[in-house]
């Protein structure tokens, strides 16, 4: 392997192949075309990305390799890896492109050339239509979380794609499921695919999982707030995280329980495939900052996610496949760290035979909460989030909005959280009790000397 990557990965903190690395990376660096199957957060990034910068000619300034990603956050969150893994390695540009974003800037930067795409299916194709990228240099194409790329409607944007891409290019698909539809998809576009299979069972010390049934819908919405308040409870006395995701199998249940759990007085977010853009960014930027303690998510929304640690992840009720069950615990107990998993059912013997049969282990319901930690007044997020009327655009560098916030009296570094730079905005989560003096700060100082709008959201 490139000196330099091997370099990098030791000061990046790699020091030991997780299973999915281990098992696929010997063939892909071989050049040989790869199925892996693994959860989300096992790995697979860094595995296909060594792959492809392996095989990247830096003096060639063509597009070299495409990453094909179901969503904006899941590309942002590929790109930003890639960079890292890369960074010993000079001049090499990665570029990410998106639907939901400006098409001009876009132009502008394919212009300039890039050796990586990073990029959804629907905005590639319209590049590939108006001719603003070719793709006949492309040595390695990567389709991560294929299945739900398939999920969300892009197989005629993949396909289409996939014809104007080099007959002899190396070909790595990465999915947490291996359906049918998949499997037809692997058979039309990779040659003698080498298949990588990681087991997605979770260690019972790692996440405890419990169970409940119950029988109808207000049924399940009392349960849900019983277990989040008993959650809240442990929090209180510290123990338990403060950030909770809850799994629903449709649109209109994230939003209608989003709304009751804010009823009762939690902290809670929807998540879904209708919101624009813009309050996709928002709702997420809230939730890892912490100034959201509860999202509640489909799966294809969730499917990109880059959250740092979920205490606990609650199923609204049973998903319809095995392995989407372990895809929605795996966003808990990451990194060594312990979690848990609260799930509802109505007691369907088909579905939960199929569970346990995948999960390895029987399946008994535990009687909820008492109906007294409904008592327990939900706490409101250590964090809030404060929007400035810059971004990227506008050059706007997170150390500028820290050193806005923390030059002089009554903000020190401590209370200040994530920051992130969007291309027109910007997000940094503050102390709920340095608020008016963030706003203050921001709103009648300057940053970069210009003035910028600030707001509480």
């Amino acid at each position: 392997m490139n000196p330099d990557l091997l370099g990098n990965l030791a000061s990046l903190g790699y020091q030991a192949m997780t299973p999915i690395q281990a098992q696929s990376l010997p063939d892909i660096l071989d050049g040989e075309d790869v199925i892996g199957q693994a959860k989300t957060g096992s790995g697979k990034t860094a595995a296909f990305g060594l792959g492809l910068l392996q095989r990247l000619d830096i003096s060639h300034y063509e597009i070299q390799s495409l990453v094909l990603c179901p969503t904006r956050e899941l590309a942002d969150q590929v790109s930003k890896e890639i960079r890292r893994l890369a960074r010993r390695m000079p001049n090499i540009k990665v570029l990410t492109l998106c639907g939901g974003m400006p098409f001009s800037p876009q132009l502008g930067s394919l212009e300039h050339g890039a050796h990586i795409i990073v990029g959804t299916p629907g905005r590639i194709e319209d590049h590939l239509r108006r001719g603003s990228m070719t793709l006949t240099h492309v040595n390695t194409l990567v389709l991560d979380e294929a299945d739900r790329m398939l999920d969300m409607g892009f197989q005629a944007s993949v396909e289409a794609i996939v014809e104007q891409v080099p007959k002899w290019r190396q070909t790595l698909l990465f999915s947490a499921t291996f359906s049918d539809t998949i499997k037809a998809v692997v058979k039309r576009i990779m040659r003698k695919p080498v298949m990588v299979k990681v087991e997605s069972t979770h260690d019972s010390h790692t996440i405890a999982q419990h169970f409940y049934q119950v029988n109808d819908q207000q049924q399940c919405m009392l349960a849900l707030r019983l277990l989040l308040s008993d959650r809240l409870t442990e929090q209180l006395s510290g123990h338990g995280a403060e950030s909770s995701l809850v799994f629903c199998n449709t649109k209109r249940e994230t939003v209608e329980i989003a709304d009751e759990l804010v009823r009762h007085g939690f902290s809670a977010l929807a998540l879904n495939g209708d919101l624009e853009q813009w309050q996709r960014d928002q709702a997420m930027v809230r939730f890892a900052n912490k100034s959201v303690s509860i999202l509640v998510a489909t799966d294809v929304a969730a499917r990109g996610l880059d959250i740092d640690a979920v205490g606990a992840v609650f199923n609204f009720q049973l998903p319809h496949e095995p392995e989407t069950y372990i895809h929605r615990i795996g966003r808990t107990g990451r990194a060594g760290s312990k979690g848990a998993a609260f799930t509802l059912h109505n007691g369907n013997e088909y579905k939960l035979t199929m569970l346990s049969d995948y999960i390895k282990r029987t399946i008994t319901s535990e009687s909820l909460p008492p109906a007294s930690v409904l008592d327990t007044h939900p706490v409101k997020p250590s964090m809030a989030t404060l929007q400035v009327g810059g971004g990227k655009k506008q050059k706007l560098r997170p150390g500028d909005i820290l050193g806005a916030l923390t030059a002089g009296k009554g903000i020190t570094g401590k209370q200040v959280g994530k920051i992130h730079i969007l291309e027109n905005w910007a997000y940094v989560a503050v102390s709920r009790d340095v608020v008016q003096i963030a706003l203050k700060k921001i709103g009648e100082g300057k940053l970069k000397g210009r003035s910028f709008r600030v707001r509480l959201i």
